[in-house]
């Protein structure tokens, strides 16, 4: 971080996650202000934009660290930058971000299968909602993040006492999404990595068991309770990338995983999330064999030079 005027400003709700963005933004000399969440207001009369470009770095999860969480806050906030000029970083991601249920739309308008899912506002509508589905099924919430508000039931039965109990999970917006557990072959998913809509790279993710938390970032892993995971660099066909692609240009990702599984019960290939939140991957160099953040940076510094021309 420099003492110059800042060309970029970083808005975060995790105090460590992006300490490695940090250190690569100063190794090139850029000019940036952090701007955390916490403690953070705006006057929708004035607070002009911190810097001419913002990267939103907001995590899904950050309702499970703080009831208050700045989900919400932060649409408010970047559409308030935005219309000042600013150029606010997958800003436009932010609702498709924060909803399972329309990551899912986005996925299945491209012609991609997703597993089969139910959307429902009300926990007694689970039941209803569950019929031509196969058991066993997963209860979500629509906003998640780090696998948490995911729960399994294995019969009818099971999920009509646990919805009438009120013990079913529901999003922090009060929707829940209803889906088959689709059993990942090899107990393995997949992560393709993007960048300005690109291809960057992509990853296999295994657990032991039937772990839900498989985020595989530094701050990730250390974690109390994390699932030890085993991360291996997959280099996935061409229609793969495409469709991951696809999914991004359709969510205006500017940088972003895709997720997918590969059906154990047909082979069949289902999308299932797309994150606006990329931490990386643990120890890049050793498993990818290059540090992702180098090319975050080199696209920051050309986002930050088009706004100047822009500006000019």
């Amino acid at each position: 971080m420099t003492d110059a005027a800042p060309d970029l400003a970083i808005l975060y709700e995790h105090p460590q996650w992006f300490e490695p963005l940090f250190a690569a933004l100063d190794r090139r000399g850029v000019a940036y202000v952090k701007a955390p969440f916490a403690g953070h207001v705006f006057d929708p009369q004035g607070s002009p934009p911190p810097a001419p470009v913002i990267f939103s770095r907001l995590a899904m999860s950050s309702f499970l660290r703080e009831a208050e969480h700045p989900i919400f806050y932060a649409q408010s906030l970047y559409a308030h930058w935005a219309a000042q000029g600013a150029r606010v970083l997958n800003a436009e991601a932010l609702a498709v971000d924060a909803s399972k249920a329309r990551q899912l739309s986005v996925i299945a308008s491209l012609g991609l299968l997703t597993p089969e899912t139910r959307v429902v506002h009300r926990r007694q509508d689970l039941i209803a909602a569950a019929a031509g589905l196969r058991f066993p099924v997963l209860v979500k919430a629509d906003i998640g993040g780090s696998g948490a508000g995911i729960a399994r039931y294995d019969s009818a039965e099971e999920l009509a006492v646990a919805a009438q109990a009120g013990e079913t999970p529901v999003g922090v917006n009060g929707v829940a999404l209803l889906q088959e557990y689709a059993p990942r072959r090899d107990g393995r998913i997949h992560r393709v990595e993007t960048l300005n809509g690109r291809f960057l790279y992509a990853m296999e993710v295994e657990s032991p068991g039937d772990a839900f938390d498989l985020c595989p970032a530094d701050a990730c892993l250390v974690r109390p309770g994390a699932a030890a995971l085993t991360m291996t660099r997959f280099e996935p066909p061409a229609e793969i990338v495409a469709a991951a692609e696809a999914i991004a240009e359709a969510a205006r990702l500017d940088i972003g995983s895709v997720e997918y599984l590969v059906d154990d019960r047909d082979g069949s290939t289902r999308f299932y999330d797309i994150n606006a939140l990329s931490n990386f991957v643990a120890k890049p160099e050793e498993v990818l064999g290059f540090d992702p953040h180098e090319d975050l940076v080199d696209w920051l510094v050309e986002v930050i030079a088009e706004e100047k021309e822009r500006a000019r």
